[in-house]
């Protein structure tokens, strides 16, 4: 990245990347899974799991993330958002792992809550760490490099995650996304010393007039 981007706006976009870099793996074939190791190869069950999957991720995740970010907007200071993020994050990386034991629609409904909770966790502390650091008169850019650097890590992962389960089967791609999770939070430990624990955003650069 040009050396323009801040510090913490850079760990934040790159650390993104990996985090969607894996779960990018898994969304091509995540339906495959559930009918040939959750259904049994019975296409209608499969097709009705993968719904209700979709379900209990998007509903409690719509519900959750607004009290939190409720909350860590009452608290003053950046370090709770900070460790709200990489708490989200890292049980985010566990989630995957959670599939290589499951074998009934139930443990994917349950995963798929812990996935809700997890990123509920990180989306709105990630945001508000993301606006208060973003450098002040480059908000297009960065919020378009973010855009960019999801698309990218989501395109190359559609491409290999079919090819990693058709060559290693799905317990490899399971531990990859876990993997590829764990770096994506490892990486945010990067800013943890830029972190303002004032509130005012830290000591990178102005924040912007108005939020994106």
């Amino acid at each position: 990245m040009p050396k323009l981007i801040n510090k913490v706006v850079k760990v934040l976009i790159t650390g993104d990347f990996f985090l969607n870099l894996g779960w990018g793996l898994l969304s091509p074939v995540f339906a495959i899974f559930i009918l040939r190791n959750i259904t049994m190869q019975n296409p209608l069950k499969a097709a009705e799991v993968a719904g209700f999957a979709a379900l209990f991720y998007w509903i409690p995740k719509s519900f959750l993330q607004i009290p939190i970010g409720y909350f860590l907007d009452k608290k003053r200071g950046e370090k709770d958002d900070f460790w709200f993020m990489l708490s989200g994050y890292f049980v985010i990386a566990f989630v995957p792992l959670g599939y290589l034991i499951s074998s009934a629609p139930w443990h994917i409904y349950l995963l798929q809550i812990l996935y809700a909770f997890g990123i509920s966790m990180a989306l709105p502390s990630w945001m508000a760490i993301f606006t208060r650091h973003i450098d002040n008169g480059k908000e297009a850019l960065e919020w378009s490099m973010e855009s960019a650097s999801v698309g990218i890590g989501a395109g190359i992962a559609g491409g290999l995650g079919g090819i990693i389960a058709s060559a290693l089967g799905f317990n490899v791609l399971f531990v990859a996304v876990s993997v590829l999770n764990f770096i994506s939070a490892i990486i945010l430990t990067i800013i943890k010393n830029s972190i303002s624990a004032r509130g005012d955003g830290g000591v990178i650069l102005p924040k912007p007039s108005v939020g994106p």
